[in-house]
């Protein structure tokens, strides 16, 4: 294959599994088949996998097994044929207000990349967005930004509570945050759907390898979504 694999140790009872190669589009779909095949039961007993954009945190019981046997087992993985099912694709429409207290940081924004506010709206919204990872809190969304011609610099002081459903960006990256929380990121704008589910087994309805499409709403198109569960466009 054209990645390889580096293990080293996370704590007494987890392993931080690197995947090393030089495209990162086949370095992550590498990431997520090793976490999908470990999440299938390939290694018992492993806890958990969980995957990021170049690495996979293993997580084990150190009671029942050993670092060196789950390390063992992985490199059996690394020497497999790419036999593993594709990373999953849904895609999932979210309808966003920007600007204004929805966006604090858009005319920022627009001036850190040296173009009109509306130009940075036609930006998020022109094409579908890959979720490459759930990060913090409460399975974030953490995706490929827009193509603005220069990253975007996070805040000096994070604010200590950003609203649930907020679209933010930072760096190359665009994250919607499921929950109210901290954030450092730059928002944007947000979306009214219901993106967590407290009272279900999977919390969010979207997972890494599903693409998000960006439409811009005014107030009254927000305020008609307002709760509205977010879900996949061809879900009944």
């Amino acid at each position: 294959m054209a990645t390889k694999i580096e293990v080293s140790p996370c704590g007494d009872s987890a392993l931080r599994v690197t995947v090393v190669g030089t495209d990162t589009d086949d370095v992550w779909k590498a990431v997520h088949r090793l976490a999908g095949w470990l999440n299938r039961g390939a290694i018992q007993p492993t806890v958990s996998a969980v995957p990021t954009y170049d690495a996979v945190l293993v997580e084990f019981d150190p009671y029942h097994t050993t670092a060196e046997a789950i390390t063992s087992h992985i490199g059996i993985w690394d020497t497999l044929p790419e036999q593993d099912e594709p990373v999953r694709s849904g895609v999932i429409d979210v309808p966003v207000l920007f600007g204004g207290d929805a966006g604090p940081d858009l005319g920022w924004v627009a001036d850190v990349i040296g173009e009109p506010v509306a130009r940075v709206i036609e930006l998020v919204c022109a094409k579908e967005h890959l979720i490459r990872c759930l990060g913090g809190p409460a399975a974030s969304a953490m995706t490929d930004g827009p193509d603005f011609p220069v990253p975007v610099p996070r805040l000096a002081t994070p604010r200590l509570r950003v609203p649930p459903g907020a679209i933010s960006v930072a760096g190359r990256q665009l994250v919607i945050g499921p929950v109210a929380a901290p954030s450092g990121w730059r928002q944007i704008g947000r979306t009214p759907l219901d993106i967590l589910r407290t009272d279900a087994e999977v919390v969010v309805p979207y997972r890494p390898g599903d693409r998000v499409r960006f439409l811009p709403v005014d107030q009254a198109g927000y305020d008609g979504l307002l709760g509205t569960p977010m879900r996949y466009r061809h879900d009944d």
